[in-house]
């Protein structure tokens, strides 16, 4: 549906949103949602004729239809911007559709995969496996460039963790009904990680789930989550005791149920 006269949409920045938190209601301003669907779109066309866009090889019925572009539908968004004294470096979360976003929150655009495949992808990059990486190399700047750094595996549709890891981010990302056509393509219910307890559970479940797809052990685990924050080794050791109880029970297939 285009969007009406009058219709006014929130614009991110990178304090807009939160790891499994899409909306913090902290905007960098708003903008009135025709207009910038006409510049939107305009800007697409033109930089389609460009062979290193990322909207070159659309199909021309998609790239001439304004309902097709990335800001009508849930994507994922990362924050540009680390500080050394920040818990998490990669900051990346899905966000609504109707969001309008500035460079320091850059998105990933879905050029071809399903939506599983993006949940899978939104799993790995919200883990804390994943984001030790970049830990390593990024201190201010988290760009498309540190992002295509990093190493994601990928086991193909089909493997149990990784489908875990699918169910695991879609049910948090699907906070609300805002998500609930994303959250069909994924075949998760919207609103299934309200309770706080049951949120850090599978929080704690998802960093077991990546770790073994990265093909780490408890040893590792352990070097993990001592390291994560250098000046207090002990930080995440509830956190590290928990995710080793679904590490465990995911590295013995005959518990798997």
């Amino acid at each position: 549906m285009a969007p009406s006269p009058g219709d006014v949409w929130p614009v991110y920045a990178g304090r807009s949103f939160n790891l499994w938190e899409p909306d913090t209601g902290a905007y960098y301003d708003s903008a009135d949602a025709v207009s910038i669907t006409a510049h939107l779109q305009q800007k697409r066309l033109s930089q389609s004729r460009t062979a290193r866009s990322a909207f070159a090889d659309l199909h021309q019925s998609v790239l001439v239809d304004p309902a097709t572009l990335p800001c009508r539908r849930a994507r994922i968004t990362f924050r540009d911007v680390t500080r050394a004294t920040d818990t998490r470096t990669l900051v990346a979360a899905l966000i609504p559709p109707d969001r309008v976003v500035v460079h320091k929150a850059p998105y990933l655009f879905r050029a071809a995969g399903s939506a599983r495949d993006e949940a899978y992808l939104l799993g790995v990059l919200g883990s804390m496996p994943c984001d030790w990486q970049s830990r390593r190399t990024v201190e201010l700047v988290m760009s498309f460039e540190q992002v295509r750094l990093l190493t994601v595996p990928d086991p193909g549709a089909g493997d149990p963790v990784r489908d875990r890891v699918v169910e695991i981010a879609g049910r948090l990302a699907a906070a609300d009904e805002r998500f609930v056509d994303w959250a069909a393509e994924v075949g998760v219910p919207v609103g299934a990680a309200d309770d706080p307890e049951v949120k850090a559970d599978l929080i704690c479940e998802l960093d077991a789930c990546v770790a073994l797809l990265y093909g780490l052990d408890e040893d590792d685990l352990a070097v993990l989550y001592s390291t994560f924050d250098a000046k207090r080794p002990d930080r995440y050791a509830d956190h590290h005791a928990k995710v080793l109880v679904h590490f465990r029970r995911w590295s013995e297939p005959s518990t798997w149920g």
